[in-house]
Protein backbone atom coordinates (compact mmCIF):
# COMPACT_ATOMS: atom_id res chain seq x y z
CA UNK A 1 0.00 0.00 0.00
CA UNK A 2 1.40 3.40 -0.95
CA UNK A 3 1.43 6.40 1.32
CA UNK A 4 -1.62 8.62 0.85
CA UNK A 5 -0.10 12.08 0.39
CA UNK A 6 -2.02 15.25 -0.31
CA UNK A 7 -1.28 15.21 -4.04
CA UNK A 8 -3.06 11.87 -4.29
CA UNK A 9 -6.24 13.18 -2.67
CA UNK A 10 -9.09 14.93 -4.44
CA UNK A 11 -12.47 16.04 -3.05
CA UNK A 12 -14.98 13.19 -2.86
CA UNK A 13 -17.89 15.28 -4.10
CA UNK A 14 -20.42 12.44 -4.12
CA UNK A 15 -19.73 11.73 -0.44
CA UNK A 16 -19.69 15.43 0.46
CA UNK A 17 -23.08 15.97 -1.19
CA UNK A 18 -24.47 12.76 0.33
CA UNK A 19 -23.43 13.59 3.91
CA UNK A 20 -24.55 17.23 3.58
CA UNK A 21 -27.95 16.20 2.18
CA UNK A 22 -28.62 13.73 5.00
CA UNK A 23 -27.75 16.37 7.61
CA UNK A 24 -29.85 19.09 5.96
CA UNK A 25 -32.95 16.92 5.65
CA UNK A 26 -32.52 15.81 9.27
CA UNK A 27 -32.95 19.47 10.28
CA UNK A 28 -36.61 19.18 9.22
CA UNK A 29 -37.10 17.34 12.51
CA UNK A 30 -36.87 20.75 14.22
CA UNK A 31 -40.27 21.71 12.81
CA UNK A 32 -43.01 20.83 15.35
CA UNK A 33 -45.21 19.34 12.64
CA UNK A 34 -42.61 16.67 11.99
CA UNK A 35 -42.44 15.51 15.61
CA UNK A 36 -44.22 12.55 17.14
CA UNK A 37 -43.24 10.19 19.91
CA UNK A 38 -43.91 7.31 17.57
CA UNK A 39 -41.36 8.69 15.11
CA UNK A 40 -38.81 9.11 17.92
CA UNK A 41 -39.47 5.55 19.02
CA UNK A 42 -38.94 4.24 15.49
CA UNK A 43 -35.70 6.23 15.22
CA UNK A 44 -34.40 4.78 18.48
CA UNK A 45 -35.34 1.22 17.50
CA UNK A 46 -33.59 1.59 14.14
CA UNK A 47 -30.63 3.25 15.87
CA UNK A 48 -30.21 0.15 18.04
CA UNK A 49 -30.75 -2.15 15.08
CA UNK A 50 -28.18 -0.40 12.88
CA UNK A 51 -25.57 0.83 15.39
CA UNK A 52 -25.57 -2.08 17.84
CA UNK A 53 -26.77 -5.11 15.91
CA UNK A 54 -25.55 -4.09 12.46
CA UNK A 55 -22.34 -2.07 12.82
CA UNK A 56 -20.98 -3.06 16.23
CA UNK A 57 -22.05 -6.70 16.39
CA UNK A 58 -22.14 -7.54 12.68
CA UNK A 59 -19.70 -5.46 10.65
CA UNK A 60 -17.18 -5.03 13.46
CA UNK A 61 -16.91 -7.84 15.97
CA UNK A 62 -18.26 -10.67 13.83
CA UNK A 63 -16.92 -10.03 10.33
CA UNK A 64 -14.06 -7.52 10.62
CA UNK A 65 -12.37 -9.39 13.48
CA UNK A 66 -14.07 -12.81 13.45
CA UNK A 67 -14.31 -12.65 17.24
CA UNK A 68 -16.99 -15.35 17.18
CA UNK A 69 -18.94 -17.47 14.73
CA UNK A 70 -22.64 -17.66 13.95
CA UNK A 71 -24.67 -19.62 11.39
CA UNK A 72 -24.39 -18.09 7.92
CA UNK A 73 -28.05 -17.05 7.87
CA UNK A 74 -27.55 -15.05 11.08
CA UNK A 75 -24.35 -13.50 9.72
CA UNK A 76 -26.35 -12.29 6.72
CA UNK A 77 -29.05 -10.82 8.99
CA UNK A 78 -26.43 -8.92 11.01
CA UNK A 79 -24.66 -7.70 7.87
CA UNK A 80 -27.97 -6.54 6.38
CA UNK A 81 -28.64 -4.53 9.56
CA UNK A 82 -25.19 -2.97 9.18
CA UNK A 83 -26.03 -2.06 5.60
CA UNK A 84 -28.99 -0.03 6.95
CA UNK A 85 -26.49 2.31 8.62
CA UNK A 86 -25.71 3.56 5.10
CA UNK A 87 -21.97 3.98 5.76
CA UNK A 88 -21.02 2.36 2.50
CA UNK A 89 -21.35 -1.32 1.70
CA UNK A 90 -19.93 -4.06 3.93
CA UNK A 91 -16.86 -4.64 1.74
CA UNK A 92 -15.92 -0.95 1.91
CA UNK A 93 -16.57 -0.72 5.66
CA UNK A 94 -14.89 -3.96 6.69
CA UNK A 95 -11.93 -3.56 4.33
CA UNK A 96 -11.33 -0.01 5.49
CA UNK A 97 -11.54 -1.05 9.12
CA UNK A 98 -9.01 -3.83 8.67
CA UNK A 99 -6.65 -1.37 6.99
CA UNK A 100 -7.10 0.99 9.96
CA UNK A 101 -6.08 -1.72 12.42
CA UNK A 102 -3.06 -2.74 10.44
CA UNK A 103 -1.73 0.83 10.27
CA UNK A 104 -3.44 2.44 13.28
CA UNK A 105 -2.38 6.07 13.78
CA UNK A 106 0.31 6.01 11.12
CA UNK A 107 0.44 7.70 7.71
CA UNK A 108 -1.19 4.65 6.13
CA UNK A 109 -4.20 4.74 8.47
CA UNK A 110 -7.15 6.24 6.50
CA UNK A 111 -8.26 8.19 9.59
CA UNK A 112 -4.93 8.71 11.35
CA UNK A 113 -5.78 10.57 14.56
CA UNK A 114 -2.40 12.32 14.51
CA UNK A 115 -3.85 14.53 11.76
CA UNK A 116 -6.36 15.97 14.20
CA UNK A 117 -9.81 15.33 15.62
CA UNK A 118 -11.62 16.77 12.61
CA UNK A 119 -9.70 14.60 10.15
CA UNK A 120 -10.25 11.34 12.05
CA UNK A 121 -13.91 12.15 12.70
CA UNK A 122 -15.07 13.25 9.27
CA UNK A 123 -12.44 14.91 7.11
CA UNK A 124 -10.85 11.70 5.84
CA UNK A 125 -14.10 10.70 4.14
CA UNK A 126 -14.37 13.95 2.20
CA UNK A 127 -11.35 13.12 0.05
CA UNK A 128 -10.94 10.39 -2.53
CA UNK A 129 -8.16 8.07 -1.42
CA UNK A 130 -7.17 5.86 -4.34
CA UNK A 131 -4.70 3.87 -2.26
CA UNK A 132 -7.37 2.70 0.17
CA UNK A 133 -9.81 1.82 -2.62
CA UNK A 134 -7.16 -0.22 -4.37
CA UNK A 135 -6.28 -2.11 -1.20
CA UNK A 136 -9.79 -3.00 0.03
CA UNK A 137 -9.99 -6.20 -2.12
CA UNK A 138 -6.80 -7.48 -0.48
CA UNK A 139 -8.37 -7.08 2.96
CA UNK A 140 -11.75 -8.63 2.12
CA UNK A 141 -10.72 -11.85 0.38
CA UNK A 142 -12.86 -13.90 2.78
CA UNK A 143 -16.09 -12.14 1.80
CA UNK A 144 -15.63 -10.33 -1.53
CA UNK A 145 -16.96 -13.21 -3.66
CA UNK A 146 -20.03 -13.80 -1.49
CA UNK A 147 -23.17 -12.86 -3.52
CA UNK A 148 -24.97 -11.51 -0.46
CA UNK A 149 -22.12 -9.18 0.46
CA UNK A 150 -21.90 -8.05 -3.16
CA UNK A 151 -25.65 -7.33 -3.17
CA UNK A 152 -25.41 -5.22 0.01
CA UNK A 153 -22.35 -3.43 -1.37
CA UNK A 154 -24.10 -2.50 -4.60
CA UNK A 155 -27.57 -1.71 -3.34
CA UNK A 156 -27.20 -0.19 0.16
CA UNK A 157 -28.75 3.10 -1.05
CA UNK A 158 -31.79 1.45 -2.75
CA UNK A 159 -32.25 -0.67 0.39
CA UNK A 160 -32.44 2.55 2.42
CA UNK A 161 -34.99 3.99 -0.02
CA UNK A 162 -37.19 0.91 0.38
CA UNK A 163 -36.97 1.31 4.16
CA UNK A 164 -38.00 4.95 3.77
CA UNK A 165 -41.03 3.98 1.69
CA UNK A 166 -42.07 1.46 4.34
CA UNK A 167 -41.75 4.10 7.05
CA UNK A 168 -43.79 6.58 5.00
CA UNK A 169 -46.51 3.98 4.56
CA UNK A 170 -46.45 3.25 8.28
CA UNK A 171 -46.33 6.74 9.77
CA UNK A 172 -45.93 9.43 7.13
CA UNK A 173 -43.15 11.99 6.73
CA UNK A 174 -42.36 12.21 10.44
CA UNK A 175 -41.38 8.54 10.45
CA UNK A 176 -39.20 9.08 7.39
CA UNK A 177 -37.47 12.19 8.76
CA UNK A 178 -36.77 10.65 12.17
CA UNK A 179 -36.41 7.00 11.18
CA UNK A 180 -34.10 7.66 8.22
CA UNK A 181 -32.41 11.05 8.38
CA UNK A 182 -32.19 11.86 12.09
CA UNK A 183 -31.24 8.27 12.81
CA UNK A 184 -28.54 8.26 10.13
CA UNK A 185 -27.00 11.49 11.42
CA UNK A 186 -26.85 10.09 14.95
CA UNK A 187 -25.43 6.74 13.79
CA UNK A 188 -22.91 8.54 11.57
CA UNK A 189 -21.46 10.66 14.35
CA UNK A 190 -21.64 7.98 17.02
CA UNK A 191 -19.67 5.64 14.76
CA UNK A 192 -17.22 8.39 13.79
CA UNK A 193 -16.56 9.11 17.48
CA UNK A 194 -14.88 5.71 17.67
CA UNK A 195 -12.37 6.96 15.07
CA UNK A 196 -11.91 10.39 16.65
CA UNK A 197 -12.90 10.72 20.31
CA UNK A 198 -11.53 7.34 21.42
CA UNK A 199 -8.15 8.26 19.96
CA UNK A 200 -8.11 11.50 21.97
CA UNK A 201 -10.14 11.24 25.20
CA UNK A 202 -10.00 8.69 28.00
CA UNK A 203 -7.48 6.34 29.57
CA UNK A 204 -5.17 3.60 28.35
CA UNK A 205 -5.11 0.28 30.17
CA UNK A 206 -2.81 -1.50 27.73
CA UNK A 207 0.10 -0.73 25.44
CA UNK A 208 -1.38 -0.75 21.94
CA UNK A 209 1.26 1.23 20.01
CA UNK A 210 -1.27 3.87 18.98
CA UNK A 211 -3.47 6.61 20.46
CA UNK A 212 -6.49 4.41 21.24
CA UNK A 213 -8.20 5.12 24.55
CA UNK A 214 -11.07 3.86 26.66
CA UNK A 215 -13.79 6.51 26.63
CA UNK A 216 -16.88 5.82 28.76
CA UNK A 217 -19.30 8.15 26.99
CA UNK A 218 -18.46 6.73 23.56
CA UNK A 219 -18.93 3.24 25.01
CA UNK A 220 -22.37 4.31 26.22
CA UNK A 221 -23.39 5.65 22.81
CA UNK A 222 -21.94 2.72 20.84
CA UNK A 223 -23.02 -0.22 23.00
CA UNK A 224 -19.46 -0.94 24.13
CA UNK A 225 -17.21 0.22 21.29
CA UNK A 226 -15.77 3.04 23.36
CA UNK A 227 -13.48 0.67 25.28
CA UNK A 228 -11.20 1.21 22.35
CA UNK A 229 -7.78 0.81 23.93
CA UNK A 230 -8.87 -2.63 25.16
CA UNK A 231 -9.98 -3.46 21.64
CA UNK A 232 -6.77 -2.32 19.98
CA UNK A 233 -4.74 -4.30 22.51
CA UNK A 234 -6.82 -7.45 21.90
CA UNK A 235 -8.38 -7.01 18.49
CA UNK A 236 -9.63 -10.59 18.36
CA UNK A 237 -11.64 -10.34 21.59
CA UNK A 238 -15.44 -10.42 21.38
CA UNK A 239 -15.53 -8.57 24.68
CA UNK A 240 -14.26 -4.97 24.75
CA UNK A 241 -15.22 -3.97 28.29
CA UNK A 242 -12.58 -5.92 30.19
CA UNK A 243 -13.09 -4.44 33.67
CA UNK A 244 -16.27 -4.90 35.69
CA UNK A 245 -17.17 -1.21 35.34
CA UNK A 246 -16.62 -1.18 31.58
CA UNK A 247 -20.18 -1.96 30.53
CA UNK A 248 -20.31 -3.63 27.12
CA UNK A 249 -23.86 -4.20 25.90
CA UNK A 250 -22.67 -5.79 22.67
CA UNK A 251 -20.72 -8.38 24.63
CA UNK A 252 -23.90 -9.10 26.61
CA UNK A 253 -25.69 -9.65 23.30
CA UNK A 254 -22.98 -12.09 22.20
CA UNK A 255 -23.35 -13.94 25.50
CA UNK A 256 -27.09 -14.30 24.88
CA UNK A 257 -26.36 -15.69 21.41
CA UNK A 258 -23.82 -18.04 22.98
CA UNK A 259 -26.34 -19.29 25.55
CA UNK A 260 -28.84 -19.89 22.74
CA UNK A 261 -26.23 -21.89 20.84
CA UNK A 262 -26.02 -19.34 18.02
CA UNK A 263 -22.56 -17.96 18.83
CA UNK A 264 -19.62 -20.34 18.94
CA UNK A 265 -15.82 -20.18 19.08
CA UNK A 266 -16.04 -16.94 21.03
CA UNK A 267 -12.58 -15.42 21.42
CA UNK A 268 -11.67 -13.51 24.58
CA UNK A 269 -8.74 -11.49 25.85
CA UNK A 270 -6.68 -13.08 28.64
CA UNK A 271 -7.53 -12.12 32.18
CA UNK A 272 -5.28 -9.70 34.02
CA UNK A 273 -3.84 -12.54 36.12
CA UNK A 274 -2.61 -14.33 32.97
CA UNK A 275 -1.22 -11.23 31.25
Amino acid sequence: MTVATSDKLSPAWSIIIYIATVHLIALLALFPGNFSWGAVGVAFLLYWLTACIGITLGFHRLVSHRSFEVPKWLEYVLVFCGTLACQGGPLYWIGGHRIHHKYSDTELDPHDSNKGFWWSHLGWMLWENASVKEDIPRYTKDIQDDPFYQFCEKYFIPIQIVLGLLLYWWGGWSFVIWGIFVRLVVVFHVTWFVNSATHKFGYQSYESNDNSRNCWWVALLTFGEGWHNNHHAYQYSARHGLEWWEIDLTWMTIRVLQILGLAKNVKLAPTRSSD
